[in-house]
């Protein structure tokens, strides 16, 4: 009884999408930090509907001014990092160091008018719940945007360095997917932190 050799040829070289167990890593990751952030936001609306009124006595309803170019800013970054993961996929290597540059740009824009937001707040993380909550859910979102920043950057220099082409580029689907993750969240924390007082009845 003989083996069948099996032709080196035969096996994948690169792997990507759902055959690479990266590529699951990562949406195991984006689903553990959803279900984290899920909480956070849970946890907003369960003080927000005990509460007689919100936000608290002596804080203003949250200014729009900065919040909503902000919002733009990071929501339409996902759309160079589409263009750029849909471009390596074709080969076009320029088209990703181009689309990965200007979503780095955006979402860094981001982070600086998040920090002046900040500075303008009329209350600290100290101050009652709803600063904590408000602190905590905006904070933890920005690091995550920081994070998503680092990875641009890594991948960035590696794209220069001409590691990805059309078959291997798992790096750039990963950041891609965890780009458009963080986007979607600050949809919610958006909707949840900055809308919502107005629209809903305290």
């Amino acid at each position: 009884m003989s083996v069948r050799a099996i032709a080196p040829d035969a096996l994948p070289v690169y792997v990507s999408g759902d055959r690479a167990t990266g590529w699951w890593g990562m949406v195991l990751f984006v689903a553990t930090e959803a279900t984290i952030f899920g909480c956070l936001l849970a946890s907003y609306f369960y003080l927000r509907v005990s509460a007689p009124a919100w936000p608290p006595d002596g804080i203003k309803f949250p200014e729009l001014t900065l919040p909503i170019p902000m919002t733009v800013l990071l929501v339409g970054s996902s759309l160079p990092m589409w263009w750029a993961e849909s471009g390596i996929h074709q080969g076009k290597r320029g088209r990703l160091r181009l689309g990965l540059a200007v979503a780095f740009v955006l979402a860094a824009a981001f982070l600086i008018m998040q920090a002046i937001e900040y500075r303008n707040k009329d209350f600290a993380i100290s101050t009652n719940a709803y600063g904590s909550l408000f602190y905590l859910i905006t904070g933890l979102h920005g690091m995550h945007v920081l994070a998503a920043l680092v990875m641009n950057a890594v991948v960035q220099v590696r794209a220069w360095l001409r590691h990805f082409d059309a078959r291997r580029n798992l790096a750039v689907q990963n950041l891609a997917l965890y780009w458009h993750f963080v986007d979607a969240v600050w949809i919610f924390i958006f909707l949840s932190l900055y809308i919502s007082p107005y629209v809903l009845p305290s």
